[in-house]
């Protein structure tokens, strides 16, 4: 439970770090901006037009008679708009990393040689295009799995009491595990990681990645909040790779203490 507390601390000092380094904050607030448009003008358009989909989808409910079809089509028009939210949240963070790589290693590299107590950071010593393929390639394996939980997640929302109590939270803790992926990524990959093993290191601190990255995929659902906290999320998910690698790094004033052996256990 200790871990809750610190991956949060975690996600705290990520802030605190872009607040105290303005440029680099500047530069990391461009990806969010870019995605956040692309996003608002499909959700505008699903809004329009969500509701000629469905009916077009639905030609087996031409002949119901009132209310029965306008109840029917209104719900599915309901539920397709409800998955598409769930989704820009699951895919938000992917796709601005996409979009932003270069600005997000330039960053995440830059609070590694802050912190480090020899002012190196790692490198993967590849081009960009392959960071960016391999980037691209575990972003869409990461889509797949978090599509297949919210189906599941999805379906069992019918369930009586069950679907309205207990799977909203398990849907959030589902959704922190697979955002610190896709943040940590960024660190652990300039690291040599692959996506198997980085699922395997985030799996045995489970506590740590949901005190980060639960918070965080609650505060992503209030509009526009997701751009501001994307740069000080990387710096933080930066920190917590430390952590997770056991890298030393140096001490400041609000950094918590990391000297828990990692526990086992399995997740999503």
């Amino acid at each position: 439970m200790r871990d809750l507390g610190v991956g949060f601390t975690y996600l705290v000092q990520g802030q605190r770090w872009v607040a105290r380094h303005g440029k680099q904050y500047g530069f990391g607030l461009v990806p969010g901006l870019i995605t956040l448009v692309l996003y608002a003008a499909a959700l505008v358009a699903l809004a329009l037009y969500g509701e000629d989909f469905v009916t077009w989808a639905t030609p087996f409910a031409d002949d119901w008679t009132s209310p029965w079809q306008g109840l029917f089509r209104g719900f599915l028009t309901a539920v397709l708009f409800a998955l598409a939210l769930l989704l820009a949240v699951l895919t938000f963070t992917a796709v601005t990393l996409l979009i932003g790589q270069p600005f997000y290693e330039s960053l995440s590299e830059k609070v590694d040689r802050d912190v480090s107590p020899d002012g190196t950071a790692p490198e993967s010593g590849l081009p960009l295009w392959r960071e960016l393929w391999i980037s691209a390639r575990d972003s869409l394996r990461i889509l797949v799995r978090a599509a297949l939980w919210g189906v599941l997640l999805f379906g069992l929302g019918f369930v009586p009491f069950v679907g309205q109590t207990v799977v909203p939270v398990i849907g959030f803790f589902v959704t922190g595990f697979f955002l610190t992926e896709e943040l940590t990524a960024v660190a652990l990959q300039r690291r040599g990681i692959d996506l198997r093993a980085r699922l395997s290191l985030l799996r045995s601190r489970k506590m740590l990645v949901w005190g980060f990255g639960t918070p965080l995929g609650l505060a992503f659902l209030v509009p526009f909040v997701a751009v501001f906290l994307m740069p000080g999320a990387v710096a933080g998910a930066t920190l917590m790779a430390r952590d997770l690698r056991g890298e030393e790094s140096e001490t400041t004033e609000d950094a918590p203490e990391t000297t828990d052996a990692p526990e086992e256990g399995a997740t999503p």
